[in-house]
């Protein structure tokens, strides 16, 4: 008997393309093990069986499901509108939305012939405020830890076998520090790769559209088919790595600055060139440029949630706002001329390297479930719209897993892809 929950995004799709099996078999099995966990994990907002067997049987039915995606289950972000399930943004004020469109990545997953399973867990318009999200390495502790945010359920739902494959959105760190405390992969792609249409904006000069995945192939095939591109790994030959610390290094828990090491001497051991590299000062202020131009651009993008609905903003989210506000269109103009001006830095140092290898959070994820952890380590990366892609590299002291950031020269995202799946290989990650 097959095991569904084995099989990676690309063999699902070919066994239903191929009859071998059906999808409402793999829709059965995953939503037997969202039965199985939801109670403790609270990974989805919107979850309703009938529904996601009601899409697999009409592919199985009309023999249809030949798409690349045929019959794969994938976790919806719920900052992302769906036609046929409430989409809330993580705010009471939207609780009761019903979009009349889908976002665009979410109809092309359908037009591709995969099962939308359902709506999973963000944080307040994707930014701090947490979730009810349990970071499933943390079920068998006496207090849970978070997945970190803003894509809480989208990490929790794929660390826990609930889907293969989840989107996630990241305007600083929500893709890379989630996967990072969950153990898994998350891919975010060169900013502006996969549509944003119909999804709630927060920042639109950041907001990056990916995803989280168990293996950096299934990330590559997913994203490859929605962006009509096609990312063939290498994982052999001349690799040149450079190990970046970053200007936060003093950040860095002793158990995150041993998963970079470890990530390293791994690589070194399958071949590549690695060396420390130490970034131009010019990059030192990058977080904080990241910080203010998504605090003005969220303080444009939520005028009228301000205007009609205050008493619903949390003070978390109003903080951003106010920072933003007190702005203004001249300083954002120069915000954004030192990003371009740093994005040039970061082109030459790609010079030299093919990737980098950085942080992926500061540790381990942090008990309780009021904070989603700190987002410092992928600020800069957001802002310059490098791929990242987040690989699972150890566990910390306290036995939750710790990963790093392959980061990736802008547009080639195959060689930020390809070198993470090297390294998952180096370290033998299934």
């Amino acid at each position: 008997m097959t095991d569904i929950h084995a099989l990676s995004v690309r063999e699902i799709a070919r066994q239903v393309a191929q009859r071998t099996l059906s999808a409402e078999a793999v829709t059965r099995a995953y939503i037997e093990r969202i039965d199985a966990l939801e109670a403790a994990v609270h990974a989805w907002q919107y979850f309703d069986a009938e529904l996601a067997l009601g899409q697999a049987r009409r592919l199985d039915k009309a023999g249809s499901a030949s798409g690349p995606l045929a019959g794969v289950p994938v976790g919806i972000k719920d900052v992302m509108d769906t036609v046929d399930m409430p989409s809330g943004y993580g705010s009471p004020i939207y609780a009761t939305h019903r979009p009349v469109t889908d976002a665009a990545a979410v109809a092309a997953v359908r037009a591709a012939s995969g099962i939308v399973m359902g709506k999973t867990v963000t944080t307040e318009f994707a930014t701090f405020k947490p979730g009810p999200t349990v970071n499933p390495h943390s079920l068998s502790r006496g207090e849970p830890h978070t997945p970190g945010g803003s894509s809480s359920g989208s990490a929790a739902a794929v660390a826990a076998g609930m889907v293969p494959v989840a989107f996630g959105t990241q305007t600083a760190a929500s893709i890379v520090r989630p996967a990072s405390f969950c153990g898994i992969i998350g891919y975010k792609p060169t900013f502006g790769t996969l549509p944003t249409a119909g999804i709630k904006p927060l920042s639109p000069s950041l907001d990056t559209l990916g995803v989280l995945t168990r293996r950096v192939d299934d990330a590559a095939f997913f994203v490859g088919v929605l962006a009509n591109r096609e990312f063939l790994l290498e994982v052999a030959g001349g690799l040149r790595v450079g190990v970046c610390a970053t200007p936060h290094w003093d950040a860095a828990s002793p158990a995150s600055r041993q998963a970079l090491a470890d990530a390293a001497r791994s690589l070194e051991a399958s071949g590549a060139m690695v060396a420390d590299v130490v970034l131009p000062h010019a990059c030192d202020n990058l977080a904080d440029l990241q910080t203010a131009i998504m605090s003005y651009e969220a303080s444009l993008a939520y005028v009228p949630e301000y205007q009609t609905r205050l008493n619903d903003l949390s003070e978390p989210f109003l903080a951003v706002l106010a920072a933003g506000a007190a702005l203004g269109g001249e300083r954002y103009a120069v915000l954004q001329q030192e990003a371009e001006q740093g994005r040039g830095v970061m082109a030459a140092v790609f010079d030299r390297f093919d990737v980098l290898l950085a942080p992926g959070a500061p540790g381990e994820a942090p008990a309780g479930l009021v904070s989603t952890g700190d987002p410092i380590f992928s600020r800069m990366w957001t802002l310059l719209g490098n791929p990242c892609v987040n690989v699972p590299v150890c566990t910390g002291p306290s036995g939750l897993p710790i990963g790093v950031t392959v980061v990736g020269p802008r547009w080639r995202d195959h060689v930020a892809l390809s070198a993470a799946a090297r390294l998952e290989k180096a370290l033998g990650v299934q």
